[in-house]
């Protein structure tokens, strides 16, 4: 193990990557490197650096990614209107590749030849962290600690951290029974009573959303301005894509919005059921599906919700870096040009309405035709007679074939 000569560690300072820390250097004899990102998760990230120190580490890495993962990861996913069997909005998912790759970007700036995580030998963001990693440096070497080590428990963990000086904060008051995971889309809950599928998750549960019985009896109106397919201000005000989800969390998590209980098919195999909070997420994927509504032709919209599934896919199973995603990405995107135009939603007791939807300059939505009234002759009734017929022609083949 010894060829091994620097490694970037994905570090978040709790107790399994503490343990990984110390364990590399112990078994691998090599430098390693801390890379702690702040996705939006709602915790302090600062103490991962005094930790590092504590532990001999010399080059820590800390990096504010909000802004990034929200613009250049969050808003292309929902651009594809992305949901994973039927529910999932790819909270977790969509924020591996922005880890993959700085913890690539750093290995080539340290000059560090391993980079190391800890994922699962049982989850999916093992793939994902992996895949990622090799699609950008294909020589990069790979230390998954929990697919080698005998350290299977949280006993384990924290005595091997006691063993050997490990410092591990205890957290006052009543430890959460949950593996969680949070940036600034989603947070997700695993574990304890959730192993049970036929279990209600508690309602202390909850970190970002009130109940729907308990959100305000008023509902509040939102008023989204979309430009190429991106929300780019909320009731007139401009935002960055980061202050406009965190804005989005806030609002529609106050008014019981994003709560989802789900069983899920993982990539490795297993089925897994997990809740997730996801208040911002779900409010943009309804409302840019109504600005789509008025402004994307009706071929183009169904030909992206055929695809949309294995975008989906591609994404929960760690090809953000794959030349097929990138090839789908494209022409999402060209989709998104004309998607210009104002979205109003009303946030009530954990549901989105679409209250309003308008655009000036793309909307294909022509009053004259659509109407019910007199139509001034835009549009010939009697067309639909031959439409029908044409349409109805191999039918008819058939039904005189068979009688």
């Amino acid at each position: 193990m010894s060829d091994i000569n620097k490694v970037v560690l994905a570090y978040s300072g709790g107790l399994d990557t503490s343990v990984i820390l110390k364990w590399l250097q112990d078994v691998y004899q090599c430098e390693v490197v801390t890379f702690t990102a702040d996705l939006g998760q709602g915790e302090e990230v600062e103490p991962a650096r005094a930790k590092a120190k504590a532990l001999g580490i010399k080059e820590i890495y800390i990096d504010d990614l909000r802004e990034p993962f929200a613009k250049e990861f969050v808003f292309p996913m929902f651009r594809a209107n992305t949901v994973y069997e039927g529910e999932y909005l790819l909270g977790t998912s969509i924020a591996r590749p922005l880890i993959a790759k700085r913890l690539i970007e750093i290995a080539n700036e340290t000059g560090a030849d391993t980079i190391s995580h800890g994922a699962t030998g049982k989850g999916n963001d093992q793939v994902r962290f992996e895949l990622g990693a090799y699609a950008l440096r294909p020589d990069i070497r790979v230390i998954a600690p929990w697919r080698e080590w005998d350290l299977t428990s949280r006993q384990t963990l924290l005595a091997y951290a006691e063993q050997h000086g490990i410092p591990i904060e205890m957290k006052k008051g009543k430890a959460s029974p949950y593996s969680m995971d949070a940036n600034l889309l989603h947070i997700s809950y695993e574990g304890g009573i959730l192993e049970d599928p036929w279990a209600e998750p508690e309602e202390d549960m909850w970190r970002w959303t009130v109940s729907p019985e308990s959100a305000p009896d008023k509902p509040t109106y939102l008023e989204l301005t979309y430009r190429h397919g991106d929300i780019v201000a909320i009731d007139g005000v401009m935002l960055s894509p980061a202050e406009i989800l965190s804005k989005l969390n806030q609002i529609a998590g106050a008014n019981g919005v994003g709560r989802l209980d789900l069983v899920e098919n993982r990539y490795v195999g297993m089925k897994s059921r997990g809740c997730y909070e996801t208040p911002g997420g779900t409010v943009m994927l309804k409302a840019h599906r109504a600005m789509e509504s008025i402004t994307l032709d009706r071929e183009v919209a169904h030909l992206k919700d055929e695809l949309m599934p294995r975008y989906a896919s591609l994404i929960y199973n760690g090809y953000w870096w794959s030349p097929e995603r990138k090839m789908l990405q494209h022409m999402i995107d060209a989709s998104q040009v004309n998607v210009n135009g104002q979205v109003r939603v009303k946030l009530y007791k954990g549901n989105v309405t679409i209250a309003g939807r308008a655009s000036e300059s793309d909307s294909l939505f022509d009053a004259s035709i659509a109407t019910f009234e007199e139509d001034q002759g835009a549009y010939n009734q009697k067309d639909a007679e031959g439409f029908i017929k044409l349409n109805a022609l191999r039918m008819r083949i058939a039904a005189k074939k068979q009688g």
